[in-house]
Formats: structure tokens, C-alpha cells, sequence
């Protein structure tokens, strides 16, 4: 920390900000007896620029109220600008209306991070890019592909292929696969239900070969079971590995993706990921690209260089 700036963590991943700054900003986060969030700045913030870190992580709405308190108490207490530092964008599926009576959540909380005096918001791997067009601030769009393909270069053998599990991760892929030296193969869904998809065919060559599934948010794990399932069928060798920024778990999602037979799963901790004995799991620390990116923001510097 410089005398001009610091770094406030909240209750959703402490451990990420401890990684990316040696000291926190001193804050008070709280619960009154009823379940509402007590919030107290205990360190001047006036004429500093904020830089707030807060994945909206599950509990999802918990956590993003915490975020709003907070910015809001650095506002009044005379912030020159805040930075909302979020690895992990909560609510980012509910970007468009899929129905007449559904709200597009994502503009919704876009709106009210910029209502609490938020500048500048922070955020790695989006779900959709459509989400940048909800702000009307600035908004940097990080990217945890390097970071990953890094981690993978020396496990992966040779002939292994990138699958894109549905097309709306294509470009994703094709970066994994061009970092990599590898091709990519895509698999093509519709839905069947409300719930419920179905791969209807797959485009590139995974016979006898292993494969590399890669995401944005591993959620209940079911995308990556369907997946994996639909790669077999197709003659893929027997190792399979998974690659996500985001690794929410929800629910079953460990036992779903043992029982799929996934070699091994690499998330970055964009969110804290639940403990226990889980061999095939390895985290890849996020906080060197956050850090680099806030140290630009400080200096003014482009962020180019981090892609």
C-alpha cells in the first residue's frame, strides 16, 4: 500500500485481497441481530483511491450488498475514486430476457454499483461480453486463460484437444488452444426443456485422444458431465481434464464430476473454493493478475501487457 491508495477486502474472499496486497484497509464488517450488514471504514479513505475487492460470490446477494455498503461508506467518507475489484461477476447468466416477466439482473445490479459512486469496476472472465454495455463506467475485462494455460502447458501430452462444451465458449477455447499449440474441437446443444440441453453433435477430431474442456464457472458440473459423456461416445481417450476461472461447486458438483471420471480440474481462486480431500483439484492463484492490473490502474498505466 502507498499513501495514496489502499485496498479493501470484504467478507467474500479475504484471502484473495491478503494474496494481492501485504496489508488490507482496516474495515468492520457485521451482521446486526436481524441479519443486515454493519459496515465501518477504520482507517481515513479521504482524497485515497479505494480499490474494493469483492467477488460476488455465493451467498451471491449477501455478498454484493456487502460490496454496495462498503463502496458507499468510502463515498461519504470522501474516496477520490473507488474501484470495484470483482474476480467473480455474480448474476451474470440473467443477462437478457428469455421470457416476458423475467428481469435481466445483471443490468439491474450494474445499475446500482454505479448508484453507491463506484468509477471503474474490475472484473475477470465475464459469463457473456454483453455484460460491459450494462455499465456506464469503465470496466476492464480480465482474463484467467494465460493464467491456466500456464498451470496446464506441463500436464497436458501431446495431441491433446480444447473442447469448447457449447458454443458460447468458443472464443475461450480458441485462446486456450492457440496458447497451447492445440486443436480445438466444439460441441454443438440445443435445449430439450427449460433445464435441460442435449449435445447434438460435435465438430473437430477427439478420437484416442485426450481432452481439455474448458469454461468459465463450473457450477453443478452438469455442463462438464454432459460433456464428457458426449466426448466418449465420440472415441475420446480415457483422460479428461477441465479448466475453469470460476470453481463455484454447487451443491453435488465434486461427487458429479468424480463419478464422470475427470482426471483432473483446474480452477483459479477467483472465489473461495470448499476444502476437503479432492486429489484431481488444483487451484491457480489469481492474485498476480489482479495485482498487476491494480498496480497499472495506480500508475495509469495499460493493461494490455496481462493478455
Amino acid at each position: 500500500m502507498t499513501a495514496d491508495w489502499t485496498i479493501l477486502s470484504g467478507m467474500a474472499h479475504p484471502e484473495l485481497a491478503a494474496a494481492i496486497a501485504h496489508g488490507l484497509g482496516a474495515r468492520t464488517v457485521g451482521r446486526f441481530p436481524d441479519g443486515e450488514v454493519s459496515v465501518r471504514i477504520d482507517e481515513p479513505v479521504r482524497d485515497r483511491e479505494v480499490f474494493r475487492v469483492q467477488p460476488t460470490a455465493p451467498p451471491v446477494d449477501e455478498h454484493l450488498v456487502e460490496l454496495l455498503a462498503v463502496a458507499d461508506a468510502c463515498r461519504r467518507a470522501s474516496a477520490a475514486r473507488i474501484t470495484a475489484v470483482l474476480p467473480y461477476f455474480g448474476h451474470a447468466r440473467s443477462d437478457a430476457r428469455h421470457g416476458r416477466r423475467e428481469p435481466i439482473v445483471a443490468s439491474m445490479i450494474a445499475r446500482l454499483i454505479q448508484a453507491v459512486g463506484v468509477a471503474r469496476v474490475v472484473v475477470v472472465d465475464l459469463h457473456t461480453p454483453q455484460i460491459e454495455g450494462f455499465f456506464q463506467i469503465a470496466l476492464d475485462t480480465l482474463t484467467a486463460v494465460p493464467t491456466l494455460c500456464e498451470a496446464l502447458r506441463a500436464r497436458l501430452p501431446a495431441g491433446a484437444v480444447v473442447v469448447a462444451p457449447v458454443a458460447g465458449r468458443v472464443e475461450m477455447a480458441t485462446g486456450y488452444a492457440g496458447r497451447l499449440g492445440a486443436p480445438l474441437a466444439v460441441l454443438h446443444k440445443r435445449s430439450t426443456s427449460g433445464t435441460e440441453t442435449a449435445v447434438t453433435h460435435l465438430v473437430g477430431d477427439v478420437s484416442g485422444r485426450t481432452c481439455l474442456i474448458v469454461d468459465d464457472i463450473i457450477s453443478t458440473g452438469g455442463t462438464i458431465v454432459e460433456s464428457a459423456t458426449a466426448l466418449r461416445e465420440a472415441g475420446a481417450g480415457p483422460q479428461i481434464t477441465v479448466a475453469a476461472t470460476h470453481g463455484l461447486f454447487v451443491g453435488a458438483a465434486r461427487g458429479r464430476l468424480l463419478r464422470a471420471g475427470i482426471s483432473r480440474v483446474f480452477v483459479t481462486d477467483t472465489v473461495p473454493v470448499a476444502g476437503g480431500e479432492w486429489p484431481e483439484l488444483e487451484v491457480v492463484p489469481i492474485a498476480p493478475l489482479l495485482a498487476g492490473a491494480i498496480r497499472r490502474l495506480v500508475a495509469d498505466g495499460s493493461l494490455s501487457d496481462l493478455f
